[in-house]
């Protein structure tokens, strides 16, 4: 790598490790570009030479964190159990342990969705399609197993899923809740959800 190279790579480092403390710490509204580039010890023209927007900013963040998420998923998935049910709230459990470890920075990646302002580039929560195709791949599976019906819109089941999966957190954010009372929250949601998605029976024709 040139010198050059080394150096622009070191500059995106320090602004992603200020964003991430920043964003944990002030909120995605709150914490601003002249911010990140002060704690980062770089200008904000650095900055804007690096990413596009604050919002880029904050969806690599949350990539990176990801990509060790997800990592840990792909080696789990092949050992979840149960019904489609049980493993979708394994799935959800999984993530909940894994993003109570930085709370603060989830909920901020959550209210960057309803940031009006931010470009097609930016991956706010319910852009991530790594979480929508893990949980359609459990939808899939369950077709394949007998217990999801091949006529449920999964699209719609999806979005269900996902919806829950982030309102759950408002119970952190008001409550300090933790990612076992989280999950015991979501579990009941997905037994609702299924009802929805699971095969008819005789008794409903």
């Amino acid at each position: 790598m040139s010198l050059r190279k080394s150096q622009k790579e070191a500059t995106r480092q320090r602004v992603l490790d200020a964003a991430r403390e920043l964003f944990e710490a002030k909120g995605f509204e709150a914490a601003t570009v002249r911010d990140i580039a002060r704690m980062a010890g770089v200008s904000v023209g650095s900055v804007f030479t690096t990413f596009a927007s604050k919002g880029d900013i904050l969806s690599q963040v949350m990539a990176d964190r990801l990509d060790a998420l997800y990592a840990e998923l792909d080696r789990l998935a092949p050992h979840l159990r149960g019904s489609t049910p049980d493993r979708l709230r394994s799935i959800f459990a999984i993530h909940y342990a894994f993003e109570t470890r930085r709370t603060r920075l989830f909920l901020a990646h959550i209210a960057a969705a309803y940031n009006w302002t931010l470009g097609p580039t930016s991956r706010p929560y319910g852009r991530n399609p790594r979480l929508r195709a893990v949980v359609r791949d459990c939808l899939i599976d369950g077709i394949a197993r007998g217990d999801v019906d091949p006529a449920a819109d999964l699209d719609v089941v999806v979005d269900a899923l996902m919806a829950s999966y982030a309102w759950t957190y408002r119970l952190a954010a008001w409550e300090d809740a933790d990612a076992e009372a989280m999950s015991a929250v979501m579990d009941r949601h997905i037994g609702l959800i299924a009802g929805g998605f699971r095969p008819p029976t005789p008794a409903d024709r």
